[in-house]
Protein backbone atom coordinates (compact mmCIF):
# COMPACT_ATOMS: atom_id res chain seq x y z
CA UNK A 1 0.00 0.00 0.00
CA UNK A 2 2.85 2.73 0.92
CA UNK A 3 3.98 1.85 -2.50
CA UNK A 4 0.83 2.72 -4.51
CA UNK A 5 0.54 6.08 -2.58
CA UNK A 6 4.47 6.92 -3.04
CA UNK A 7 3.66 6.02 -6.72
CA UNK A 8 0.52 7.81 -7.62
CA UNK A 9 2.04 10.61 -5.32
CA UNK A 10 4.43 11.11 -7.53
CA UNK A 11 3.07 10.79 -10.44
CA UNK A 12 0.45 13.05 -9.65
CA UNK A 13 3.20 15.61 -8.85
CA UNK A 14 5.01 14.91 -12.19
CA UNK A 15 1.80 15.25 -14.12
CA UNK A 16 2.41 18.88 -13.95
CA UNK A 17 5.54 18.48 -16.47
CA UNK A 18 3.63 16.11 -18.25
CA UNK A 19 0.99 18.87 -19.16
CA UNK A 20 3.16 21.24 -19.68
CA UNK A 21 5.08 18.90 -22.13
CA UNK A 22 1.55 18.15 -24.09
CA UNK A 23 0.94 22.14 -24.40
CA UNK A 24 3.94 22.27 -26.44
CA UNK A 25 4.17 19.24 -28.01
CA UNK A 26 0.68 18.71 -28.93
CA UNK A 27 -0.79 21.75 -28.75
CA UNK A 28 1.86 24.28 -30.45
CA UNK A 29 3.59 21.22 -31.96
CA UNK A 30 7.38 22.22 -30.97
CA UNK A 31 9.00 19.69 -29.06
CA UNK A 32 10.72 22.24 -26.15
CA UNK A 33 13.68 21.05 -24.41
CA UNK A 34 13.40 24.13 -22.45
CA UNK A 35 11.75 22.20 -19.75
CA UNK A 36 14.97 20.14 -18.90
CA UNK A 37 16.61 23.58 -17.46
CA UNK A 38 13.45 25.10 -16.25
CA UNK A 39 11.72 22.03 -14.21
CA UNK A 40 15.07 22.14 -11.74
CA UNK A 41 14.64 26.15 -12.30
CA UNK A 42 11.52 25.49 -10.37
CA UNK A 43 13.00 23.39 -7.68
CA UNK A 44 16.35 25.51 -7.39
CA UNK A 45 14.16 28.97 -7.36
CA UNK A 46 11.54 27.76 -4.08
CA UNK A 47 14.12 25.53 -2.32
CA UNK A 48 16.72 28.72 -2.01
CA UNK A 49 13.56 30.86 -0.96
CA UNK A 50 12.12 27.79 1.36
CA UNK A 51 15.33 27.70 2.80
CA UNK A 52 15.49 31.51 3.33
CA UNK A 53 12.38 31.48 5.14
CA UNK A 54 9.84 32.12 2.50
CA UNK A 55 5.96 30.47 2.87
CA UNK A 56 5.71 27.66 0.58
CA UNK A 57 3.70 28.93 -1.09
CA UNK A 58 5.66 31.83 -2.30
CA UNK A 59 8.24 30.00 -3.35
CA UNK A 60 5.87 27.72 -5.74
CA UNK A 61 4.40 31.22 -6.82
CA UNK A 62 8.23 32.57 -7.51
CA UNK A 63 9.19 29.01 -9.11
CA UNK A 64 6.62 29.26 -11.94
CA UNK A 65 7.24 32.91 -12.53
CA UNK A 66 10.71 32.18 -13.11
CA UNK A 67 9.40 29.55 -14.91
CA UNK A 68 7.56 31.53 -17.14
CA UNK A 69 10.45 34.10 -18.00
CA UNK A 70 12.72 30.93 -19.32
CA UNK A 71 9.80 29.92 -21.56
CA UNK A 72 9.65 33.80 -22.82
CA UNK A 73 13.43 33.65 -23.52
CA UNK A 74 13.01 30.68 -25.92
CA UNK A 75 9.65 32.21 -27.37
CA UNK A 76 11.40 35.45 -28.03
CA UNK A 77 14.34 33.23 -29.16
CA UNK A 78 12.64 31.48 -31.68
CA UNK A 79 9.56 34.48 -32.49
CA UNK A 80 11.75 37.54 -32.59
CA UNK A 81 15.46 35.98 -34.10
CA UNK A 82 14.08 33.25 -35.86
CA UNK A 83 16.27 30.54 -33.88
CA UNK A 84 14.43 27.09 -34.93
CA UNK A 85 11.93 26.04 -31.64
CA UNK A 86 14.18 22.70 -30.85
CA UNK A 87 17.77 24.57 -31.17
CA UNK A 88 16.13 27.46 -28.97
CA UNK A 89 15.35 25.60 -26.27
CA UNK A 90 18.49 23.78 -26.04
CA UNK A 91 20.27 27.40 -25.65
CA UNK A 92 17.99 28.23 -23.42
CA UNK A 93 18.53 24.98 -21.10
CA UNK A 94 22.02 25.81 -21.10
CA UNK A 95 22.12 28.71 -20.14
CA UNK A 96 19.55 27.89 -16.99
CA UNK A 97 22.18 25.44 -16.00
CA UNK A 98 23.91 28.22 -14.74
CA UNK A 99 21.23 30.33 -13.50
CA UNK A 100 20.17 27.38 -11.52
CA UNK A 101 23.60 27.53 -9.99
CA UNK A 102 23.75 30.94 -9.44
CA UNK A 103 19.95 30.82 -7.59
CA UNK A 104 21.08 27.87 -5.01
CA UNK A 105 25.04 29.16 -4.53
CA UNK A 106 25.51 25.47 -4.56
CA UNK A 107 25.13 21.90 -6.66
CA UNK A 108 22.81 20.89 -4.10
CA UNK A 109 20.27 22.44 -1.37
CA UNK A 110 18.96 20.10 1.28
CA UNK A 111 15.14 21.06 2.43
CA UNK A 112 15.04 18.36 5.43
CA UNK A 113 14.47 21.03 8.22
CA UNK A 114 12.41 23.40 6.32
CA UNK A 115 8.72 23.76 5.92
CA UNK A 116 7.42 22.84 2.48
CA UNK A 117 3.78 22.81 1.54
CA UNK A 118 3.16 18.97 2.45
CA UNK A 119 4.05 20.05 6.13
CA UNK A 120 2.53 22.92 7.17
CA UNK A 121 -0.95 22.27 5.46
CA UNK A 122 -2.93 21.23 8.65
CA UNK A 123 -4.49 17.72 7.02
CA UNK A 124 -3.39 15.39 9.87
CA UNK A 125 -2.31 12.50 7.83
CA UNK A 126 1.47 10.81 7.49
CA UNK A 127 3.35 11.84 4.67
CA UNK A 128 2.82 9.59 1.70
CA UNK A 129 -0.98 10.49 2.00
CA UNK A 130 0.02 14.25 2.77
CA UNK A 131 1.98 13.96 -1.03
CA UNK A 132 -0.93 12.40 -2.75
CA UNK A 133 -3.78 14.78 -1.34
CA UNK A 134 -1.87 18.18 -1.89
CA UNK A 135 -0.61 16.65 -5.25
CA UNK A 136 -4.12 15.81 -6.20
CA UNK A 137 -6.06 19.40 -5.35
CA UNK A 138 -3.14 21.22 -7.52
CA UNK A 139 -3.24 18.55 -10.05
CA UNK A 140 -7.33 19.37 -10.24
CA UNK A 141 -7.01 23.22 -10.30
CA UNK A 142 -4.21 22.86 -12.82
CA UNK A 143 -6.38 20.63 -14.75
CA UNK A 144 -9.85 22.77 -14.70
CA UNK A 145 -7.73 26.28 -15.01
CA UNK A 146 -6.54 24.37 -18.03
CA UNK A 147 -9.22 23.39 -19.43
CA UNK A 148 -11.35 26.29 -18.92
CA UNK A 149 -8.32 28.47 -20.43
CA UNK A 150 -7.98 27.04 -23.95
CA UNK A 151 -11.91 27.02 -24.08
CA UNK A 152 -11.23 31.17 -24.29
CA UNK A 153 -10.73 32.87 -27.50
CA UNK A 154 -7.64 33.44 -26.25
CA UNK A 155 -6.81 29.74 -25.55
CA UNK A 156 -8.45 28.66 -28.89
CA UNK A 157 -5.95 30.98 -30.80
CA UNK A 158 -3.10 29.42 -29.07
CA UNK A 159 -4.54 26.15 -30.00
CA UNK A 160 -5.18 26.78 -33.92
CA UNK A 161 -1.83 27.94 -34.01
CA UNK A 162 -0.23 24.62 -33.19
CA UNK A 163 -2.66 23.10 -35.81
CA UNK A 164 -2.97 25.68 -38.63
CA UNK A 165 -0.23 28.82 -38.09
CA UNK A 166 -1.46 29.74 -41.85
CA UNK A 167 -4.88 30.08 -41.19
CA UNK A 168 -4.74 31.61 -37.67
CA UNK A 169 -2.51 34.12 -39.22
CA UNK A 170 -4.51 34.96 -42.35
CA UNK A 171 -7.13 36.00 -39.23
CA UNK A 172 -5.26 38.55 -38.20
CA UNK A 173 -3.78 36.48 -34.75
CA UNK A 174 -0.29 37.23 -34.31
CA UNK A 175 0.97 33.93 -33.95
CA UNK A 176 4.33 34.92 -32.48
CA UNK A 177 2.48 36.02 -29.13
CA UNK A 178 0.42 32.75 -29.09
CA UNK A 179 3.54 30.93 -29.16
CA UNK A 180 5.78 32.93 -26.52
CA UNK A 181 2.22 32.68 -24.59
CA UNK A 182 1.86 28.60 -24.89
CA UNK A 183 5.94 28.59 -23.75
CA UNK A 184 5.35 30.49 -20.96
CA UNK A 185 2.32 28.66 -19.72
CA UNK A 186 4.13 25.17 -20.58
CA UNK A 187 7.44 26.49 -18.42
CA UNK A 188 5.10 27.72 -16.19
CA UNK A 189 3.58 23.99 -14.89
CA UNK A 190 7.07 22.57 -15.45
CA UNK A 191 8.74 24.92 -12.66
CA UNK A 192 6.18 24.41 -10.51
CA UNK A 193 6.09 20.88 -10.71
CA UNK A 194 9.88 21.23 -10.03
CA UNK A 195 8.63 23.16 -7.01
CA UNK A 196 6.88 20.11 -5.95
CA UNK A 197 8.80 17.61 -6.44
CA UNK A 198 11.66 19.01 -4.27
CA UNK A 199 9.85 19.84 -1.68
CA UNK A 200 8.35 15.99 -1.58
CA UNK A 201 11.79 14.52 -2.49
CA UNK A 202 13.53 17.19 0.42
CA UNK A 203 16.32 18.54 -1.68
CA UNK A 204 16.58 20.39 -5.19
CA UNK A 205 19.60 19.37 -7.27
CA UNK A 206 21.38 21.44 -10.24
CA UNK A 207 21.28 18.38 -12.47
CA UNK A 208 17.79 16.89 -11.64
CA UNK A 209 16.05 18.11 -14.70
CA UNK A 210 18.05 15.52 -16.86
CA UNK A 211 15.97 13.69 -18.81
CA UNK A 212 12.82 15.41 -17.49
CA UNK A 213 11.53 15.91 -21.50
CA UNK A 214 11.47 12.01 -22.01
CA UNK A 215 9.82 11.97 -18.78
CA UNK A 216 7.21 14.03 -19.90
CA UNK A 217 6.59 12.50 -23.34
CA UNK A 218 6.69 9.77 -21.64
CA UNK A 219 3.61 9.83 -20.09
CA UNK A 220 1.84 11.92 -22.76
CA UNK A 221 2.00 9.00 -25.18
CA UNK A 222 1.41 5.96 -22.86
CA UNK A 223 -1.55 8.17 -21.70
CA UNK A 224 -2.82 8.72 -25.42
CA UNK A 225 -2.67 5.40 -26.54
CA UNK A 226 -4.41 4.09 -23.24
CA UNK A 227 -7.07 6.81 -22.35
CA UNK A 228 -7.72 8.22 -25.62
CA UNK A 229 -7.49 11.76 -27.22
CA UNK A 230 -11.33 12.56 -28.09
CA UNK A 231 -11.19 16.10 -27.11
CA UNK A 232 -9.60 18.73 -25.21
CA UNK A 233 -10.82 17.64 -22.09
CA UNK A 234 -9.74 13.84 -22.76
CA UNK A 235 -6.55 14.60 -23.40
CA UNK A 236 -5.72 16.04 -19.92
CA UNK A 237 -6.96 13.07 -18.12
CA UNK A 238 -5.28 10.90 -20.29
CA UNK A 239 -1.81 12.77 -20.01
CA UNK A 240 -2.64 13.47 -15.97
CA UNK A 241 -3.41 9.09 -16.13
CA UNK A 242 -0.52 8.68 -18.48
CA UNK A 243 1.84 10.06 -15.67
CA UNK A 244 0.69 7.88 -13.27
CA UNK A 245 1.03 4.67 -15.53
CA UNK A 246 4.76 5.64 -16.33
CA UNK A 247 5.59 6.07 -12.71
CA UNK A 248 3.69 2.44 -12.03
CA UNK A 249 5.85 0.87 -14.68
CA UNK A 250 8.84 2.34 -13.27
CA UNK A 251 8.34 0.87 -9.66
CA UNK A 252 7.44 -2.29 -11.48
CA UNK A 253 10.38 -2.53 -13.15
CA UNK A 254 12.49 -1.35 -10.02
CA UNK A 255 10.80 -4.06 -7.77
CA UNK A 256 11.78 -6.33 -10.69
CA UNK A 257 15.02 -5.68 -10.51
CA UNK A 258 15.78 -3.40 -12.88
CA UNK A 259 19.08 -1.36 -12.03
CA UNK A 260 18.48 1.97 -11.20
CA UNK A 261 20.95 3.19 -13.85
CA UNK A 262 19.31 1.52 -16.54
CA UNK A 263 16.10 3.49 -15.94
CA UNK A 264 16.71 6.47 -18.35
CA UNK A 265 17.57 4.08 -20.84
CA UNK A 266 14.45 2.03 -20.12
CA UNK A 267 12.43 5.05 -20.74
CA UNK A 268 13.98 6.13 -23.98
CA UNK A 269 12.96 2.48 -25.16
CA UNK A 270 9.28 3.00 -24.22
CA UNK A 271 8.92 6.73 -25.52
CA UNK A 272 10.41 5.01 -29.50
CA UNK A 273 7.84 2.14 -28.87
CA UNK A 274 5.26 4.35 -28.19
CA UNK A 275 5.74 7.29 -30.95
CA UNK A 276 5.90 4.22 -33.42
CA UNK A 277 2.73 2.44 -32.19
CA UNK A 278 0.45 4.48 -35.38
CA UNK A 279 3.21 2.87 -37.76
CA UNK A 280 3.56 -0.18 -36.32
CA UNK A 281 -0.91 -0.57 -36.14
CA UNK A 282 -0.41 0.81 -39.69
CA UNK A 283 1.48 -2.32 -40.76
CA UNK A 284 -0.41 -4.86 -39.05
CA UNK A 285 -3.49 -3.58 -40.12
CA UNK A 286 -1.90 -3.57 -43.97
CA UNK A 287 -1.06 -7.27 -43.25
CA UNK A 288 -4.47 -8.31 -42.06
CA UNK A 289 -5.68 -7.04 -44.92
CA UNK A 290 -2.89 -8.76 -47.50
CA UNK A 291 -3.79 -12.28 -45.50
CA UNK A 292 -7.63 -11.61 -46.60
Amino acid sequence: MDLIISTVSQGLLWALLAIGVYLTFRVLDIADLTVEGSFPLGAATAATLLTSGASPFVAIAAACIAGMLSGVVTGLLTTKLKIPALLAGILTMIALYSVNLRIMGKANLPLLSTDTIFTVLPLGLDKGMTVLVVGLLIVLIVAVLNYWFFGTELGAAIRATGDNPHMIRANGINTDIMIVLGLLLSNGLVAISGALVAQSNGFADVGMGVGTIVIGLASVIIGEVLFGTRSFKNCLISVILGSIVYRAVIAVVLQLGMPPNDLKLFTAILVAIALSMPLIQAKWNNLKRGMR
